[in-house]
């Protein structure tokens, strides 16, 4: 990935829901001027959700969400539902699209009230107003909403600019994920990056966090220096400036605790991403259910992406080990792997999830709501390596709020 590239998961989420033919896949179309969706006389061609990372005049860097019809018939249309429903939880603005000629249906209120409940803001969007333009008893119904609405015609592309000024009008502003680690230094500040080269390091490149934390410190005007953790001593005495902060792979914490001066700030990816793409204050009261373990305990490691697992894979074989090491022996993993999200959570003690790096934040902090309904804590990789090997307390210490909570707990 070069980087230039906005990463999907910094990207404006737009989904796009609506009835079978009601044009969603027409409206991809005339938003992005170019036939990415495809387009059929006949109802459900979209089965599953469909996602396009692009740039939009004068949008920007969004991912565009085809969904399946809300409207779906029969065993498997109820699947595709759930699925088009799901996508709610990683959308940051909805498109309801609402044929002029069927006007909002049973099908369209169930969708407007879980995108309320879950706060996410929303336009509904007249479309094929070349066909049947708005009557005035469904302009009135539309205005009961108290929503922004617009007309449109995908088809004669009628409206499509305007609809682009109203999405960037009504998108919520804090979309992006707070600075991963900008707020923590100053222009001029210098930063060593402790970056392990083992077998799960791809091949020629840095993996998205460490680039994505490199260019922030950049875009902050500070100087990062980057090693290995095992020549991390010979880089900090070759430094004339003391670095602000250490920032090492969760895995080589140890060592690198080990090796960086206590008057230097030091923490991990992990940890800056479970706050960059979460909820750190949550994350960390997850340490406490590790803490708790019991003899038949069962915990769940849930990765958002799926990837080949090494020998000595982070998720599936460390972290476990670890667990069955220093806090008890006596418990069952779970491991689960992909963009969905398994709704069984209560049969679990905690929840072990990985960095998110390929989630939004609206995803991200959508999972640590689930768990939190269902009262089950969840900790995420960085957090937890950290906990198990004793050294929590000192990965805390350049987040003071979230530091001094862990002590008094």
């Amino acid at each position: 990935m070069s980087l230039n590239k906005t990463p999907t998961a910094n990207r404006l989420h737009i989904a796009i829901f609506g009835k079978r033919n009601a044009g969603k896949s027409s409206l991809i179309n005339a938003i992005t001027n170019q036939n990415l969706a495809i387009v059929s006389g006949f109802a459900g061609t979209t089965t599953d959700p469909v996602y396009k990372a692009m740039e939009i005049l004068p949008i920007g860097p969004v991912v565009l969400i085809d969904t399946a019809g809300i409207d779906d018939e029969g065993e498997l249309g109820e699947l595709r539902i759930k699925k088009s429903i799901d996508v709610i939880k990683k959308t940051d603005i909805a498109l309801i699209v609402i044929s002029s000629d069927d006007g909002i249906t049973t099908f369209d209120y169930e969708v407007i009230d879980k995108l309320k409940k879950s706060e996410t803001p929303f336009i509904i969007v007249i479309n094929k107003i070349d066909i049947n333009d708005l009557n005035l008893k469904l302009e009135n119904e539309i205005k009961s909403l108290k929503v922004p609405y617009i007309k449109v015609s995908a088809l004669k592309k009628i409206g499509i600019e305007d609809l682009k000024k109203v999405i960037i009008k009504y998108s919520p502003k804090t979309f992006e994920q707070p600075s991963i680690v900008g707020d923590l230094i100053q222009p001029g500040d210098t930063v060593v990056l402790v970056i392990p080269i083992d077998t799960g390091m791809p091949k020629g490149r840095l993996i998205l966090p460490q680039v994505q934390t490199i260019r922030d410190i950049l875009d902050n005007d500070a100087i990062v220096h980057i090693t290995k953790e095992r020549e991390l001593r010979l880089a900090l005495s070759n430094l004339k400036q003391k670095p602000k902060i250490v920032i090492t792979d969760s895995q080589a914490f140890m060592k690198v605790s080990a090796d960086t001066p206590n008057d230097i700030l030091l923490t991990s990816f992990s940890i800056l991403f479970a706050r960059y793409k979460g909820d750190l204050f949550k994350l960390v009261k997850g340490a406490k259910a590790l803490r708790d373990l019991k003899p038949g305990d069962k915990i769940l490691i849930a990765e958002a992406c799926t990837h080949h697992q090494q020998p000595d894979d982070i998720g599936s074989v460390k972290i476990p080990r670890w667990i069955r090491q220093n806090i008890e022996p006596d418990v069952h993993f779970d491991f689960y792997s992909g963009r969905d999200y398994p709704d069984n959570l209560k049969e679990y003690k905690v929840v072990i999830h990985c960095a998110g790096c390929v989630l939004n934040r609206k995803e991200m902090l959508s999972r640590i709501e689930a768990s939190e309904v269902e009262g089950i804590p969840i900790i995420n990789y960085g957090v937890a390596i950290v906990f198990l090997h004793g050294i929590l307390d000192r990965a805390l210490k350049p987040f003071p709020e979230v530091y001094y909570e862990w002590l008094e707990n």
